[in-house]
């Protein structure tokens, strides 16, 4: 076939659960490396992270109050009150060096050591040091007002972090609770699996950089820039080419750079329908061996699939639509969870929702992305879902801005044609903006 021939074979559809499975087939995850705690959080833990010591590693108050015998406040109450001789203070930070003796108290602030001989802690509230000044007991006395039982308000050593005991496991998502737990390990440092690159590569004569002139029949390159911003946000770290014109020498060129930043994951877009110079499929095989043109997929059906010759062995290469919104669509089933699973992370879609349609909507048979927006009805705690938005083609695939307006994906299963106005549906979040809740 020529190069500048176009491609007009009928290929068979791939299903897109089979697609998808084909190609996480291919991915692993990524090596691991060490980062600073400040810069942990949102990556994901290469290591099970094992306590070392107890934590905490003494018996410590859980309260500001006083560190006391139990039974020696046996009968306490608002009305009569036990009085105990105030034997010290100890301060979070400081040592209990004076013990509790019978009929005594010591007294002691959260986080602080339980002073020799004491087994509960009774809260300020409880004594008379909530009293008004002239119902108080004298100096260096207390009344406590409300019995104690033994280990109340007292924190064991290994209450929170049991020494030899697994913390964090392996795969956690470092989230600012986690990144608290290794503070209290002091764990300097975190094991962490590398972000994978991931080489952006735009294809098209039309195609002109985001800072340049509009001349006739040209548009900016957003899909770079899109897809970095999704790469990013799925835990990845883009390298971004540039733009690979329609021609042999350009675009093989530019595939090879890519490749020499021994990236994880390449990705293309545009070039691969079937209705396109075959340009793009010509290099992008003649570099490597691909496994699939199409998915039966609503946008995206034109998604490439295979793997590109590395210079430290194949790479896979994820061929994306060009329209807008059909790139992201395919981006977000296809790429996203080999990203997450090369980072570590369990390849899941987005948390999905049952909601009530609002209107009838019509389908090809294909597995079908619509955009959609989900709020609740504040009344009945139901999901709402349209895929009506304010413009007139808002299901367009090219229509970019639909996806500022969406917060969701209406997923339409395959072989299903229509689905009526109040159906209860199946919505994908894209995110959870407050209006949902």
């Amino acid at each position: 076939m020529s190069v500048r021939g176009r491609e007009r074979a009928t290929v068979a559809l791939k299903a897109v659960d089979e697609a998808l499975a084909e190609i996480l087939r291919h991915f692993e995850p990524v090596p691991a490396e060490s980062a600073g705690l400040l810069q942990a959080r949102g990556r994901v833990l290469a290591e099970d992270i094992i306590a070392d010591f107890d934590v905490p590693p003494f018996r410590n108050s859980a309260m500001d109050g006083y560190a006391v015998r139990a039974g020696d406040t046996a009968g306490a109450s608002a009305q009569t009150g036990v009085v105990l001789r105030v034997v010290g203070d100890v301060a979070a930070g400081g040592v209990a060096e004076t013990p509790v003796p019978p009929g005594g108290a010591v007294r002691i602030m959260t986080g602080a050591p339980l002073p020799p001989g004491a087994d509960a802690v009774v809260r300020f509230e409880e004594t008379s040091e909530a009293l008004p000044e002239g119902q108080r007991p004298g100096a260096g006395r207390v009344a406590i007002l409300a019995a104690a039982v033994d280990g109340q308000n007292v924190r064991e050593p290994g209450e929170d972090l049991r020494a030899g005991s697994v913390v964090i496991p392996r795969g956690q998502l470092l989230r600012p609770a986690e990144i608290g737990v290794l503070a209290a390990l002091g764990r300097a440092t975190v094991p962490v699996v590398r972000r994978p690159r991931v080489a952006i590569l735009a294809t098209g004569d039309e195609l002109v950089a985001i800072d340049e002139p509009l001349a006739p029949g040209k548009i900016r390159n957003s899909n770079e820039y899109t897809a970095a911003a999704l790469v990013e946000q799925a835990g990845g770290t883009p390298i971004p080419l540039g733009i690979a014109r329609d021609n042999v020498a350009d675009l093989t060129a530019k595939v090879r750079e890519g490749l020499a930043h021994d990236v994880d994951l390449f990705l293309t877009s545009a070039g691969v329908s079937v209705g396109d110079y075959d340009i793009v499929k010509h290099v992008l095989a003649a570099e490597g061996e691909m496994h699939f043109w199409q998915v039966a997929i609503k946008p995206g059906k034109p998604l490439a699939f295979g793997r590109l010759r590395g210079p430290h062995g194949p790479v896979p290469l994820i061929g994306l639509p060009g329209n807008p919104v059909a790139a992201i669509v395919a981006f977000e089933v296809f790429a996203r969870p080999a990203i997450l699973k090369m980072g570590g992370r369990a390849p899941r879609p987005h948390p999905q929702v049952q909601a009530r349609l609002q209107e009838d909507v019509t389908n090809s048979g294909r597995r079908h992305y619509m955009r959609a927006f989900v709020n609740r009805d504040p009344t009945s705690g139901e999901y709402h879902v349209t895929t009506r938005g304010s413009g007139v083609r808002v299901q367009g695939s090219g229509i970019l801005s639909s996806l500022v307006w969406a917060n969701a994906f209406l997923v339409v299963p395959e072989g299903v044609t229509r689905l009526a106005a109040g159906e209860l549906v199946t919505v994908e979040m894209i995110d959870w903006p407050e209006e949902v809740f």
